[in-house]
């Protein structure tokens, strides 16, 4: 009879939870809708002011959606406009989008959701400060003093993890970013001196610029253990460190991963070159390349 008991006890607490667990899918894939609404016209929207009030709109019904407990196993799979990528241990996921400007610059916005034992909202929001950081290839900053970017690739490195990264800066000239992302007790720090290279020794994060007409592939080789990349260099010599006349040059180099730290290798030679299509980060609005990296442009 007790044996009956506690079983019926433990059924009746599962399907409790079982129950609240579908009514908060039912809850956040209704504040999905709404972000997917939002999102066309932060991406399609003519009116630089209806794209930043869309965004506006879009961050606190984002909270909102997160803000509903065990929300970290939501996929958020509608989101095409905005990266969303996890932890390969399951400790944290990370969301980033940008928002174009008139005059050709970005806005960049994120924030780092946890994963918490009891379903609990714990976040790290991300804040664009672009254009106050000092010298930020040398700098380690606070999640609220953030290089913005569009991350489309995370790779673990002895406990931190690398963060590979997309950002249109002017109108003339793009980047790509290699950051290093290290949580600790206290919160989230970006930044680590860990690039062993000829002139990198000090630098806490890569920021390589080019030609914003030009198409720079960066990404993972998770066969080789390293980040393959194109050789930047300018179209001509006088053009040398305007970095708006930048882009391939036909060659590649290598970040190789080991022992905690990135060792930069000159001229790879490459099997399958990479084609300009690979890179779905040329062009803002073409950033379907990268599974949840960048708003496709259809129809809500």
């Amino acid at each position: 009879m007790k044996r009956f008991f506690f079983l019926m006890v433990g059924l009746f607490f599962f399907g409790v939870r079982a129950w609240c667990q579908s009514d908060n899918r039912s809850e956040i894939t209704a504040l999905q809708d709404s972000l997917v609404k939002l999102g066309y016209i932060m991406y399609n929207e003519p009116s630089e002011p209806d794209r930043l009030d869309a965004n506006f709109t879009f961050v606190k019904t984002l909270v909102a959606a997160l803000k509903v407990p065990h929300s970290y196993s939501f996929p958020f799979d509608s989101l095409n406009m905005v990266s969303i990528l996890a932890a390969p241990d399951g400790k944290f996921r990370i969301f980033s989008w940008h928002i174009q400007l008139n005059d050709g610059s970005y806005l960049y916005y994120g924030t780092i959701q946890l994963n918490t034992p009891d379903g609990s909202l714990k976040l790290y929001p991300l804040l664009d400060k672009t254009y106050e950081i000092q010298d930020p290839e040398r700098a380690v900053t606070a999640t609220d003093n953030w290089y913005g970017a569009q991350y489309y690739r995370m790779i673990p490195l002895d406990g931190d993890y690398i963060l590979l990264g997309w950002k249109g800066y002017n109108p003339g000239m793009t980047q790509k970013v290699i950051d290093v992302l290290q949580l600790t007790g206290s919160g989230a720090r970006l930044g680590k001196a860990v690039f062993n290279g000829a002139d990198t020794q000090q630098n806490t994060r890569m920021i390589y610029r080019y030609s914003r007409q030009a198409s720079m592939y960066m990404d993972y080789d998770s066969a080789a253990n390293h980040i393959i990349l194109d050789h930047l260099a300018p179209a001509d010599t006088p053009y040398e460190g305007q970095y708006e006349h930048y882009g391939p040059d036909m060659s590649y180099d290598a970040w190789q991963l080991g022992g905690g730290r990135l060792r930069l290798i000159s001229d790879v030679p490459l099997m399958n070159p990479p084609s300009p299509s690979d890179d779905g980060y040329n062009d803002p609005k073409n950033l379907k390349n990268h599974p949840k990296s960048g708003f496709s442009g259809q129809q809500p």
